[in-house]
C-alpha cells in the first residue's frame, strides 16, 4: 500500500476486470451456497461463512475469466479457494454455536478480529496460525449500503502491528505456538479507543484490499436493507505467507 490508502490500511479498486470476474464468480458463487443447505448457516440462519466455497482455480481464474491482478496491485499468488461471506436480513441472531458475550460483541462491536488469530485449546488462546499477506474482498452481487457492510477501524494495522512485534520480541521457539491473548485484547480496546470505525459497502466490479494486520468485521444489518438473492455475497481471497517473522513484517 502507499500513501493516503497506506496510514488507512485499505484501498478500494474499481476496474471492468473486476467486474468482469465477480460476474463470472456470481453463477457458481450462488450454486455453492445453495449446496451447503441450512447446515451452512449460522447466526440464526443469517451468515453463511462459505469457507473455501468458490470453485476457482489456483490462479484465481472464474469460467475462463482470468483472476484480476494488475488491477488489483497485487502480486499473484496461489490461491485457496475463495470463502463465500453472505449475510442476510436479521443478521445478526443469536445462536447456539455462540454465547451471550460473544453475540453481543457481535452486534455491539460488528464482531470485530483481526484475521489468522485462532483460538487453541479449551480456553481459545489467540495464536498466529494463519499469517495472511493480505485481505481481498470481492462483492459479487448487488446489496444497499445497510445490508451488513464490511467495517474497517482506519489506522488499526498500525496500532496493531507495533503491539504484535512488541509482543513477540525476544520469543524463543514457534512463533506460531505463541499466546498472544492479552496483548491483543489490549491492543484491539486501544483501536477501539483511537481509530475511525468506517462501513465499507461495495458492489460487483470494485474490490477492497486490507492491510493484514487491519482489525474488520461485519456490520449489523440495517432495518429496510435489501440485497439480491441469497443475500448480501462476497468472495474472499487470504493467502497465507511463509512465516509467522514474515508477517510482523512493517512492510506489504
Amino acid at each position: 500500500m502507499a500513501g493516503e490508502a497506506e496510514g488507512r490500511g485499505w484501498r478500494r479498486v474499481v476496474s471492468g476486470r473486476i467486474a468482469a470476474w465477480a460476474a463470472a464468480a456470481a453463477g457458481p458463487a450462488r450454486a455453492a451456497v445453495a449446496r451447503g443447505g441450512a447446515a451452512g448457516w449460522r447466526c440464526g440462519g443469517t451468515w453463511f461463512v462459505g469457507l473455501d466455497a468458490l470453485p476457482n482455480g489456483p490462479d484465481g481464474a472464474m469460467g475462463g475469466v482470468e483472476f484480476p491482478w494488475r488491477d488489483l496491485g497485487l502480486a499473484p499468488v496461489p490461491l485457496h479457494p475463495g470463502q463465500l461471506s453472505v449475510t442476510r436480513a436479521g443478521y445478526p441472531r443469536p445462536s447456539e454455536e455462540e454465547g451471550e458475550a460473544a453475540y453481543r460483541f457481535r452486534l455491539l462491536r460488528d464482531a470485530a478480529h483481526l484475521d489468522g488469530l485462532l483460538p487453541v485449546g479449551p480456553d481459545k488462546r489467540r495464536m498466529v496460525k494463519e499469517p495472511h499477506g493480505w485481505i481481498l474482498g470481492l462483492p459479487l452481487n448487488r446489496a444497499g449500503a445497510g445490508a451488513a457492510p464490511l467495517v474497517v477501524w482506519e489506522g488499526s494495522h498500525l496500532v496493531m502491528g507495533a503491539a504484535l512485534r512488541a509482543a513477540f520480541a525476544g520469543v524463543r521457539g514457534p512463533l506460531e505456538d505463541h499466546d498472544i491473548t492479552e496483548v491483543y485484547q489490549a491492543a484491539r480496546r486501544q483501536v477501539f479507543e483511537t481509530c475511525r470505525r468506517v462501513e465499507l459497502p461495495g458492489t460487483p466490479g470494485e474490490a477492497v484490499v486490507l492491510h493484514r494486520h487491519l482489525i474488520h468485521g461485519v456490520a449489523p444489518w440495517a432495518e429496510g436493507a435489501e440485497a439480491e438473492e441469497p443475500g448480501r455475497m462476497v468472495a474472499y481471497f487470504r493467502p497465507v505467507m511463509a512465516s509467522v517473522a514474515a508477517w510482523l513484517g512493517q512492510e506489504g
